[in-house]
């Protein structure tokens, strides 16, 4: 089971966070990550945790003030990246763009997508993995594999029909072990998650009860 934290602009400490993250992973059989702001890649990398990028801009080197590159997210030390997050939305050919990017700066890709139609087109972009999050649940501790299930089995579904070799995670609303559990019996291969690791007052413990009934 993949569990990537997602530390958005949330006002923790990013270090602090990835080494909880990192001391974690290290006792469980799950895969744990963490993807911080641009600006702190480089140093949760040196911690020695999994770190991702949350965003790379579909372009190349060159005139492209303000916009984030592949490259240089990889050369942070970051080993993967979001894509199309519901926090910061691309247009179709954007999406395939920003893909192709990561891809030529060998990261690791999940395209995000708001329901099972949108994932099943995101996972023709050949993205190593996708992972469906309805908004409207972001951020609101209601996780979307209760909330509503079906949606995580026809995202399963939809991915499977475009390209079964694509990975399916689900967000949106996961803070507890038993919503990770949830999120695996309707055929999810992790999870993404935010407030409940970043905003914890110990975000060690809340990863170690995400973890344990794994």
């Amino acid at each position: 089971m993949f569990i990537l934290v997602n530390l958005k602009t949330y006002p923790c400490d990013p270090v602090a966070v990835a080494e909880a993250v990192r001391d974690v992973d290290d006792r469980t059989d799950a895969r744990l990550a963490v993807a911080p702001q641009a600006a702190h890649i480089a140093r949760v990398a040196d911690t020695g945790v999994e770190t991702w990028s949350q965003h790379v801009d579909p372009i190349d080197h060159g005139s492209n003030t303000g916009h984030t590159l592949a490259e240089s997210v990889a050369d942070a030390g970051a080993v993967g990246t979001l894509v199309n997050h519901s926090e910061q939305r691309l247009k179709l050919a954007d999406v395939d763009g920003a893909v192709d990017a990561a891809q030529r700066a060998d990261l690791e890709t999940i395209v995000c997508a708001n329901n099972p139609e949108q994932i099943g087109a995101a996972a023709a972009l050949g993205p190593d993995a996708v992972a469906v999050e309805p908004p409207a649940l972001i951020g609101t501790g209601t996780p979307v594999s209760q909330a509503d299930p079906d949606v995580v089995e026809d995202a399963v579904d939809a991915a499977r029909a475009v390209d079964s070799d694509v990975s399916v995670l689900c967000g949106a609303g996961i803070s507890t072990g038993e919503d990770v559990v949830a999120a695996a019996d309707l055929g999810a291969d992790g999870v993404l998650l935010a407030s409940g690791v970043a905003k914890a007052d110990d975000p060690a413990a809340a990863l170690e009860d995400l973890v344990e009934p794994l």
